[in-house]
């Protein structure tokens, strides 16, 4: 069995819209999470099995899963008959597992610098946004997903950063186009759909 447990329009969102890409049969088990965009907002929910109150937290067979990259990296090796992840010992797993570390290790921080302002007061944060910036654009120049012609994990994790975060990103046609395919993505549209909806009845 499994399950994960998900607060609307947070971080696990993405989660939400890997497991429609991959078909995966998980069960959803809504819950507050204490802390949102670094407010408190709450106490951590008692049936959150995380242990920092966050989402996601996946569990599958007793086993616990937590922090995006890790949820997104095991229910892709669930699945790999989906070719959204990469075999260990294929060509491809490197590049894959260092897109999914990047994410989290690189993009999220700079972009997160830019958000709060850090990276328009500190040279060193500027410096990183930039270089994470630069190899997205790169990256995306020879496209239209991050490993060629193939879509992945890897997509789902990044885009959904530049989804929720778009205003941090510079004006980009090449930024655009990357958001419009990801957004056209059929998985995308059920998942946000499902999550905007949870939101309302979360918020009544």
């Amino acid at each position: 069995m499994l399950t994960l447990f998900h607060a609307p329009q947070s971080r696990s969102s993405r989660i939400v819209w890997l497991i429609e890409e991959l078909g995966a049969p998980a069960r959803i088990e809504y819950c507050k999470i204490a802390h949102r965009d670094g407010q408190k907002v709450g106490e951590p929910d008692v049936k959150n099995p995380h242990p920092d109150g966050k989402v996601p937290a996946l569990t599958h067979d007793g086993a616990l899963i937590t922090e995006s990259a890790a949820v997104a990296l095991y229910l892709t090796d669930l699945f790999p008959e989906v070719g959204l992840g990469a075999l260990p010992g294929s060509p491809e797993r490197g590049p894959l597992l260092t897109w999914l570390a990047w994410a989290a290790g690189e993009l999220e921080p700079a972009v997160w610098s830019k958000m709060t302002g850090e990276a328009d007061r500190d040279p060193m944060a500027k410096a990183r946004y930039e270089a994470a910036v630069g190899r997205l654009l790169e990256t995306l120049w020879e496209g239209p997903w991050l490993m060629g012609d193939r879509f992945t994990v890897a997509d789902v994790m990044i885009g959904s950063s530049l989804g929720w975060a778009r205003l941090a990103f510079p004006d980009s046609p090449l930024l655009d186009a990357y958001a419009e395919r990801l957004a056209q993505r059929p998985a995308r549209i059920r998942a946000d759909a499902r999550d905007a909806a949870d939101a309302v009845l979360e918020a009544v």
